[in-house]
């Protein structure tokens, strides 16, 4: 199986490069049209659509004001391969035009962990299976 994620974005070139200039990812040329572009692994494709494929996709009643970011209904998770590579690629998001909101931070489940947003709003996190050394995995705190 292999996954396809997109993203309706006002501006589906800049998120390209930001996506591409912080993960490294090679374009998918063949997918390439003038409403969507995308970066693909043999895995996964991540894409981004430019707001007329609301219409194409019958969901012109769901896209949000111009100029306006919608809530947070989904999220993608980038798994890198280690906590410096996450820590690292954090760190470039600002210069690239993103945003940090939290992170990076242990996770209760072990996972060292970012929670971002790219330059049009859209919340993703950088993730990996490991905690750097001499890092602990916290006790889940729910709220009461």
């Amino acid at each position: 199986m292999k996954l396809y994620v997109n993203l309706f974005c006002h501006d589906i070139a800049q998120q390209l490069r930001f996506y591409q200039a912080l993960l490294g990812l090679d374009e998918a040329t063949h997918s390439r049209s003038p409403i969507y572009c995308a970066l693909a692994t043999s895995s996964f494709q991540f894409g981004f659509h430019a707001p007329t494929a609301y219409d194409l996709l019958n969901l012109s009643g769901r896209a949000p004001a111009v100029g306006a970011s919608g809530d947070v209904t989904a999220y993608a998770t980038f798994m890198l391969e280690s906590a410096a590579a996450v820590s690292e690629a954090t760190a470039r998001v600002p210069a690239l035009g993103g945003r940090v909101i939290k992170g990076p931070y242990a996770t209760y489940y072990g996972e060292w962990q970012a929670v971002l947003c790219d330059p049009e709003d859209h919340v993703f996190r950088l993730s990996t299976g490991e905690l750097p050394p001499g890092v602990a995995a916290p006790a889940l705190q729910l709220p009461r």
